[in-house]
């Protein structure tokens, strides 16, 4: 499947599609789900945003049997436009397992440079057996709180949007009680988990000053904003700080089970 959007620049798209393909020639992979992850997902980019890909990859099956692993990253030239780079299956089952939210985000975001959706409804599932609702909360809280400042200086506006994101998800999993699997965008966690009024107004505003104006812009967090992610962050720190990952023999089969399923389809 694939789901570019036209507002994303061609000659970049293609050029992301070429290093996808370099990828899977000189390292000998399957590249089963590769999506734009940063801002450009997240819905609030700059005119100026780069370019996020993430992706996962699978290795034949005697290399996982070597003792002597080979990296579990992948990583492609970084520069002003290009971040393209991606993990080992193997590396992002066991970070789920762990309480790592990033996993969950690669797979649900709106933007897709190729994948296999059996693979996404899959490794989603996996997700739902054994995301830990309590290690998700604590990773949106420390995600957010590392880039929200103790001062009302004005701070790159995109401090602001990844604070808001990671409290609008904190507000997710309170409003979602059943569910560890957040969705990535902010526009959907917002439709999703029913924020103030004025939190939507004041968001819509500064989406619209993040939309035009160039990196790194700088403002203010407006008022409701600045108080519904303080909110949101003490009210995560009392039920999620203290989160702490318990070994789980039936998330361990589940986690082996998927991994197995997988390199029976594409290196079987």
């Amino acid at each position: 499947m694939r789901s570019v959007p036209d507002s994303l620049d061609l000659d970049v798209v293609s050029e992301i599609d070429s290093r996808l393909d370099a990828v899977i020639a000189d390292h000998d992979v399957v590249v089963p789900w590769a999506i734009e992850s940063g801002s450009r997902a997240w819905g609030f980019p700059s005119p100026d945003s780069d370019y996020d890909c993430r992706f996962f990859f699978v290795r034949g099956r005697d290399r996982y049997l070597s003792l002597w692993p080979e990296r579990d990253v992948i990583e492609t030239p970084l520069d002003e436009v290009f971040d393209v780079n991606g993990w080992d299956l193997a590396k992002a089952v066991r970070l789920l397992a762990r309480g790592n939210a990033v996993v969950v985000e690669w797979l649900r975001s709106p933007i897709v440079y190729r994948g296999d959706e059996w693979f996404r409804e899959e490794f989603l599932h996996l997700a739902s057996e054994v995301a830990d609702r309590a290690l998700t909360g604590r990773h949106y809280l420390h995600t957010g709180i590392n880039h929200w400042p103790d001062t009302d200086a004005p701070m790159k506006l995109k401090r602001i949007f990844y604070s808001l994101r990671a409290a609008t998800t904190l507000r997710w999993l309170v409003s979602n009680p059943d569910s560890a699997v957040a969705p990535m965008d902010l526009p959907t966690l917002l439709a999703e988990s029913d924020p103030p009024a004025d939190v939507l107004a004041e968001t819509a505003e500064l989406l619209e000053k993040k939309r035009t104006t160039r990196e790194p812009g700088v403002g203010r967090p407006p008022g409701a904003v600045a108080a519904f992610i303080t909110g949101e962050f003490e009210r995560a720190t009392e039920l999620y700080e203290t989160a702490e990952l318990v070994p789980s023999v039936v998330k361990q089969t589940a986690s082996d089970a998927f991994f197995r399923r997988v390199l029976e389809r594409y290196q079987g």
